[in-house]
């Protein structure tokens, strides 16, 4: 059977599996394959994986004594991993009862079943679960080196976005004063400071603040990291002209907040606003959003142009990285 792959010289093959298995996206089910000077390792989520990775279908082996949902369903059913929950999106009761069962039933290394049961609602961006199997909505995730402990029923977090994430880590260097005006339990923030930076990280769901803080605990840069609860229009005065990178990851509305962003800038500073718009103009009302909130004070320019994801039909998550300069 077919299932994704990253295929990679041999050479380089245990940095690379190392990489993924920090990102937590190696496919347990099957065996990486070794195919003359070629190895193929066999992922959970193709567009998780780093576009620095070639990925591919092939034909891997389903792992010796091995046993996986499609062999109790008859279908492979669609699911997200995070840390040892396994996510479902499911309207029919009765198939994501079945689809729960054949996951406990298989080999999946996974302690409970979480189905969607209901869209991300509020200012504190929650969404309602259905637990399936399992007594718990909280979890430990690992991604790119970093552990993040979580509740899903009081948080919002989304795995999806993990190589979105990391492309804008990669950019971060040592030194810099990075502000996350939406960080929830900061996988933004935790990873920027691994880097070296200093960061803020701002709030409107106070338990997301106290993750973000055992989180910063956790991974051991707790020194390098402030987490304000509040609403970051109301809580960031203090750090006005502070700072180098500002991330605005509330694609519905981060255009109310680009003022602020704009006053958190210093004299040189990278904004990464996301977005949700329609594919006949994906880009065109942020940069106009952006231009008018930052010109004239500022000079912007806009580096980066990027769909992140199809977010329903006829309309993508994207994002804009944009540099303003004093």
């Amino acid at each position: 059977m077919a299932v994704p792959c990253v295929r990679v010289a041999v050479t380089e093959g245990e940095a690379t599996r190392q990489r993924l298995a920090d990102a937590d996206l190696i496919d347990d089910g099957y065996d990486i394959t070794v195919e003359a000077d070629t190895l193929y390792i066999p992922v959970t989520e193709a567009a998780a994986v780093p576009e620095t990775f070639e990925v591919v279908a092939f034909d891997a082996p389903v792992r010796e004594g091995q046993t996986m949902p499609a062999d109790e369903l008859g279908f492979d059913p669609s699911y997200e991993r995070l840390g040892d929950l396994v996510i479902i999106d499911e309207d029919d009761p009765d198939r994501a009862r079945r689809i729960a069962d054949a996951i406990v039933a298989s080999d999946l290394p996974v302690e409970g079943v979480l189905n969607r049961a209901s869209k991300i609602k509020g200012t504190e961006r929650v969404r309602d679960w259905e637990v399936l199997a399992g007594d718990t909505t909280e979890v430990l995730h690992r991604e790119y080196g970093c552990a993040f402990e979580l509740d899903l029923a009081e948080v919002y977090f989304s795995p999806r976005l993990a190589t979105e994430r990391h492309r804008v880590v990669e950019q971060v260097e040592e030194g810099e004063q990075a502000f996350d005006m939406f960080a929830g339990v900061g996988p933004f923030v935790i990873p920027f400071a691994k880097r070296g930076a200093t960061c803020v990280g701002t709030d409107i769901n106070e338990r997301a603040i106290e993750y973000l803080r055992r989180n910063a605990e956790r991974n051991g840069v707790a020194d390098r990291v402030r987490a304000i609860s509040g609403d970051v229009r109301q809580v960031s005065t203090d750090y006005e002209g502070w700072a180098d990178r500002v991330v605005m990851n509330l694609p519905h509305s981060a255009d109310d907040f680009l003022e602020t962003a704009v006053g958190l800038a210093g004299d040189d500073c990278k904004i990464h606003y996301y977005d949700i718009q329609p594919d006949t103009d994906p880009f065109g009302p942020g940069e106009r959003a952006i231009r008018a909130a930052a010109e004239p004070a500022y000079e912007v320019s806009i580096e980066t142009r990027r769909t992140v994801r199809s977010y329903a039909p006829g309309e993508h998550n994207v994002v804009i990285d944009a540099r303003i300069r004093r």
